[in-house]
C-alpha cells in the first residue's frame, strides 16, 4: 500500500492502483499517452448502479468548506449506499466490469477516494474513483476540442483544461501532479496565443496535448448510454418521487404555480434525461411531464446562453459569446440538440460569427 502523508501523496489523484502499476508519479498526461484501459478495468462500462442524489444531498456532499474528515466519512457512506442499492460488496464484478457508478459524487469526494484519504478505501475503490476522475477530465475537454476543430483555435481546449483544474479542491491543488499540470497548461495557453491553429508540443506534463493525441476529435472513454435506457431511468426517477409524495399524503405536481402537492424535482435529472422526457419517443411520459421537462430544458438553455454572454462581457472579447455557444453545442448529445432546437444551421452561424468577429478584432489590433 502506498504511504499517505496528510491524506495526500504524489499519486493521490489517481489512486494506489496507479502507483503500483506505474511505480512513479502518474498524471493525466501519462495515462492518456498510455493504454489506460489496462489499468482501469471497465472504464467504458455503463452498466453500474448509480444513485440519483437529491439537490440537497449533492450540495451537502459537495460543500468545499466542509472539513476534509467529513468529506472522507461521507464518501465512505456514499460508496456503502451504492453497494447496498446494487446488492454487491465490491465495485467490480469478476470480469472487471464496474457494478457501481461514482459519477454522482463531487470532485472532492472522488479525490478523497482515489487518494485513499484516511485509509478508508479499498484498492478497487481507488481505481474506480481514478477512472471516474479521468472520464470527467475527458468530458470537460471534449466539447472544447470539437469547437476547436470547427474554428481552428486550440486555445479553447487549454482554456477548458485551465477552468477544470482550477475547480479542484485545495487538497488536490496541494499535490505536485496538479501543480505540474497547471503550469503546463499555462505554457500551452501562451503558446496558442502565438499560433492558435497548432497544438503546442514539447511541454512536459501537458494533459491537453496527451488528450488531443489520443482523442483528436474530442471523444472520451465515457460510453453513451442507450437513449431508451435513459428514458427508462428518468421514468423510474419520477416514479420514485411520486411514491415519496404518496407516502407523505401528497400528489406529485409539475406546475410551479400549484400551491398544493409536492413539486417534482427535475434538478436531479441531467439534460439528456430531460431530453428523453421532452421528446417522449417511447410514450413513457404524460403531457404534463413532457411540458415540465421542456420548461426545465429551456431554463437551462437560457442559462447557458447567459453564461456565454457574461463570459464575453468579463473578458471584453465579443468573440467569446460565439465561442461559449459553440462549446455548449458541442457538449450536447444529438437528442439534446433536437430537444432544444440547436440545429447545425445554428452551429454554422455561430462559427461564422466567431470567425468574423475574430477577424475584425485582429484588424483593429493591427491598426
Amino acid at each position: 500500500m502506498t504511504s499517505i502523508t496528510n491524506g495526500l501523496n504524489n499519486y493521490a489523484q489517481y489512486g494506489a492502483a496507479y502507483a503500483r502499476t506505474a511505480g512513479a508519479q502518474t498524471s493525466l498526461a501519462t495515462i492518456l499517452n498510455g493504454n489506460s484501459d489496462d489499468v482501469l478495468p471497465g472504464a467504458s462500462s455503463n452498466a453500474a448502479t448509480q444513485l440519483t442524489l437529491s439537490a440537497a444531498a449533492r450540495a451537502q456532499l459537495a460543500g468545499s468548506s466542509k472539513d476534509y474528515s467529513a468529506v472522507i466519512s461521507d464518501s465512505r457512506a456514499a460508496i456503502d449506499k451504492l453497494y447496498k442499492a446494487a446488492n454487491v460488496t465490491a465495485p467490480y464484478d469478476d470480469s472487471g466490469k464496474p457494478k457501481i457508478d461514482l459519477s454522482g459524487l463531487d470532485r472532492r469526494a472522488l479525490f478523497a477516494i482515489a487518494s485513499n484519504a484516511g485509509g478508508r478505501f479499498t484498492d478497487a475503490e481507488q481505481t474506480l474513483a481514478a477512472t471516474t476522475r479521468i472520464a470527467q477530465f475527458n468530458d470537460a475537454l471534449s466539447p472544447a476540442t470539437q469547437t476547436a476543430k470547427l474554428i481552428g483555435d486550440y486555445s479553447t481546449v487549454y482554456k477548458a483544461a485551465a477552468s477544470y483544474l482550477d475547480g479542484a479542491s485545495s487538497e488536490e491543488k496541494a499535490t505536485p501532479t496538479w501543480q505540474a499540470e497547471r503550469a503546463a497548461i499555462t505554457k500551452g495557453l501562451a503558446a496558442t496565443q502565438s499560433d492558435p491553429s497548432k497544438i503546442p508540443a514539447g511541454i512536459s506534463n501537458d494533459p491537453v496535448a496527451a488528450y488531443l493525441a489520443r482523442y483528436p476529435s474530442g471523444s472520451s472513454t465515457t460510453a453513451t448510454k442507450d437513449f431508451g435506457s435513459v428514458a427508462k431511468q428518468a421514468r423510474a426517477t419520477l416514479d420514485d418521487q411520486a411514491a415519496q409524495a404518496t407516502a407523505a399524503g401528497k400528489l406529485l405536481v409539475y406546475d410551479p404555480a400549484r400551491k398544493t402537492g409536492q413539486q417534482a424535482d427535475l434538478s436531479v435529472l441531467d439534460n439528456r434525461a430531460l431530453s428523453a422526457i421532452s421528446l417522449n419517443k417511447d410514450d413513457l411520459f404524460s403531457q404534463e411531464e413532457v411540458f415540465a421537462a421542456k420548461r426545465e430544458l429551456d431554463g437551462r438553455n437560457r442559462a447557458s446562453i447567459l453564461t456565454a454572454l457574461k463570459q464575453s462581457q468579463t473578458s471584453g472579447n465579443p468573440a467569446d459569446f460565439s465561442l461559449g455557444l459553440l462549446n455548449a453545442y458541442s457538449g450536447m448529445s444529438a437528442e439534446e440538440r433536437t430537444a432544444t432546437n440547436w440545429t447545425p444551421a445554428f452551429r454554422d452561424n455561430a462559427v461564422q460569427s466567431y470567425k468574423a468577429t475574430t477577424s475584425l478584432l485582429s484588424m483593429l489590433k493591427r491598426g
